[in-house]
């Protein structure tokens, strides 16, 4: 009865990154540039892997997967993060608000999960070569994605469906570019303490899972990479991992930095850079540092691009 005092929100006002107007343009202009390489890396990537049967192993099906997260995982953060340097006032709609948590958190549970998925897969090559294609089936790696997806899914509907329950008075200001969980926990006049329990306990699952597989999977990693009696191939073994280790460190850095510091040292400056990282810059990063490096993928692309753009075949039979 005591809601009826207030006029429930029916929209939210998205904060944005800064307040500067001097620093509008520069950073509308530095994000767009972010957005479309992370489009085209992406969306590129996962069309090479998907045509080109050179690239039809485990590995590069995880990798795909993941491009596929990234790309959608950026697009349903930046255009909004984009509109707040061009519009006076970014407002979205609580189903908006509601919809762009929802399928926020499918992508950034789906991405630890993933990098999870991709270090067993190291694992698995590293310390078992002989059996790595009996072991890393088609049917395994299938299996392992559809449980990334799913554990995201089940995630994402226990958040959304508590964040769904809350209810939101006067205050529709989220000090954020973004609708995320603890931005909107600050605006609900209705108890959160669900919620926050959800956070800390899907949040902290997630994370000791995701970290504990990683971790056992480079230890044993390294010590077979010790093993090996050439220089070469143990820097060729450290080369393949490090760029998987570098996405780690990056992701899970931004991610504990955000959501598992203690609240008295909360800084929304600070929360804003961190989120930035884990939703705009690693989405453009990881087919770089995965992929691009890679001698099979930048050999299947001078090919696709080769066939796209070079010359006619009747034009050497003509000189």
């Amino acid at each position: 009865m005591a809601r009826q005092n207030y006029s429930m929100v029916t929209e939210f006002v998205l904060k944005g990154l800064t307040d500067q107007p001097e620093l509008q343009l520069p950073l509308f202009l530095l994000f767009l540039g972010i957005y479309v390489v992370t489009v085209l890396a992406n969306l590129g990537l996962v069309l090479i892997i998907t045509f080109s049967s050179k690239l039809h192993s485990p590995m590069y099906f995880f990798l795909g997967n993941l491009s596929f997260l990234d790309l959608f995982y950026s697009s349903v953060v930046t255009p909004k993060l984009l509109g707040n340097f061009v519009l006076e006032q970014n407002v979205i709609s609580y189903p908006g608000c509601m919809t762009q948590l929802f399928f926020y958190c499918v992508f950034a549970i789906g991405e630890c999960y993933m990098l999870t998925a991709m270090a067993y897969d190291r694992y698995v090559a590293i310390c078992n070569p002989l059996l790595y294609h009996v072991t890393m089936s088609h049917k395994v790696c299938c299996i392992l994605v559809t449980g990334v997806y799913s554990i995201s899914t089940f995630g994402t509907v226990a958040h959304t469906t508590s964040m769904i329950r809350l209810s939101f008075c006067e205050d529709n200001v989220i000090q954020h570019y973004f609708c995320d969980i603890l931005p909107l926990l600050k605006l609900s006049c209705s108890s959160t303490y669900i919620s926050e329990l959800l956070v800390i306990l899907i949040g902290g699952i997630n994370a000791l899972v995701t970290i504990l597989v990683i971790i056992i999977s480079y230890v044993f990693i390294f010590i077979n990479i010790l093993r090996i009696p050439s220089t070469e191939g143990r820097s060729k073994a450290f080369s393949t991992c490090g760029s998987h280790l570098t996405a780690v460190g990056v992701f899970y850095g931004s991610i504990t930095f955000m959501y598992f510091k203690p609240s008295s040292s909360s800084n929304m400056a600070q929360e804003k850079v961190a989120s930035v990282f884990y939703t705009t810059v690693i989405p453009m990063l990881n087919p770089l540092i995965y992929s691009l490096r890679n001698k099979d993928v930048k050999h299947e692309l001078r090919r696709v691009i080769g066939m796209r753009y070079g010359p006619p075949q009747g034009s050497v039979q003509d000189h």
